[in-house]
């Protein structure tokens, strides 16, 4: 029988607050680790908790919930300027801090996650090693613009539930609720169920979206929050480590939200699943934990004979 990797759990103090995190595997293995950042902004580790598969490789991996998530501080009553990309860039470093983890690591963002860890990218940090941009647009107009174009192939019926709803603002309504499920079955996860991972991470966000109303808005078509206008893009040429953008097919994050980190980042390499949505981590888990392995090993350390 294989023996499961050894997992820690702690939390890393940020100022006044405190920053849930999970370690899974052998940080002495000689394989660089790899810090995964959640979506949202606003979700929980648990939906990409599969990325555990690569320590069974040996190589450890770091989750973590951001404040105002999952098992980290929340902050129900905290002003929407509070929420900010440099919070969660100033959490990320407090967490490598903690963790021990300045001098050599690889960085994995899925959505928001891989926003976020653009963004890190291009202060070109000192032990960044590699990263990996998962389902993330570099422009959240373009974001916008291509989720309005991919609900226009939804049924009628269910573009003028959307509509209808929207005008009112009852974006809690049961109707508008399932509406939307049936966007996110094509362009978010396309199983059937979704995993218990995904469904836990769902219902966190509908139990405290806090995070999400400030920076996003009311619904992937409304965004209305803090990161309405936010472009990586003028920056992307700065990125100074190996880079793997990889999404799904039929994902949200379309061709037109990944081509800038593809075109802009120097000498980034993409991938394509193709029979995935949003999570190709969950919906193409063997295939994809096999390419982002494929492209990690190849930045580790060389060990001579």
């Amino acid at each position: 029988m294989q023996q499961q990797p050894d997992v820690l759990e702690g939390y890393a103090p940020f100022g006044k607050y405190k920053t849930w995190f999970r370690v899974t595997g052998n940080r002495n293995s000689g394989k660089v680790p790899l810090i995964v950042a959640h979506g949202g902004p606003g979700c929980t580790h648990d939906y990409v908790l599969s990325f555990v598969d690569l320590a069974e490789a040996g190589r450890c991996v770091i989750h973590y919930d951001q404040i105002g998530n999952g098992h980290s501080t929340h902050l129900r009553d905290a002003p929407v300027g509070f929420w900010s990309v440099d919070l969660f860039l100033d959490e990320l470093d407090n967490l490598r801090r903690h963790l021990g983890m300045e001098q050599s690591y690889n960085l994995l963002g899925q959505s928001w996650g891989g926003m976020l860890a653009s963004e890190h990218a291009v202060r070109c940090p000192d032990g960044l090693n590699a990263l990996v941009i998962a389902s993330s647009p570099s422009s959240m107009p373009v974001w916008v613009a291509e989720a309005l174009r991919l609900r226009k192939d939804l049924p009628a019926e269910v573009q003028e539930t959307l509509g209808r709803h929207e005008a009112d603002g009852t974006y809690d309504h049961p109707d508008y609720q399932a509406a939307s499920y049936v966007f996110y079955r094509r362009h978010v996860c396309r199983l059937d169920p979704w995993p218990d991972d995904v469904v836990r991470t769902f219902r966190a966000l509908a139990e405290d979206p806090t995070v999400y109303h400030a920076m996003n808005g009311p619904t992937e078509f409304h965004v209305i929050g803090s990161l309405k206008d936010w472009s990586v893009d003028d920056r992307l040429h700065r990125v100074a480590v190996p880079t793997l953008v990889i999404s799904g097919y039929h994902d949200e994050a379309t061709q037109a939200c990944v081509e800038p980190f593809v075109r802009l980042i120097p000498n980034a390499k993409q991938i394509v699943m193709p029979n995935s949505a949003h999570m190709c981590h969950v919906e193409e888990r063997a295939d994809t934990m096999a390419a982002v392995e494929g492209f990690l090993s190849q930045y580790d350390p060389r060990i001579s004979a």
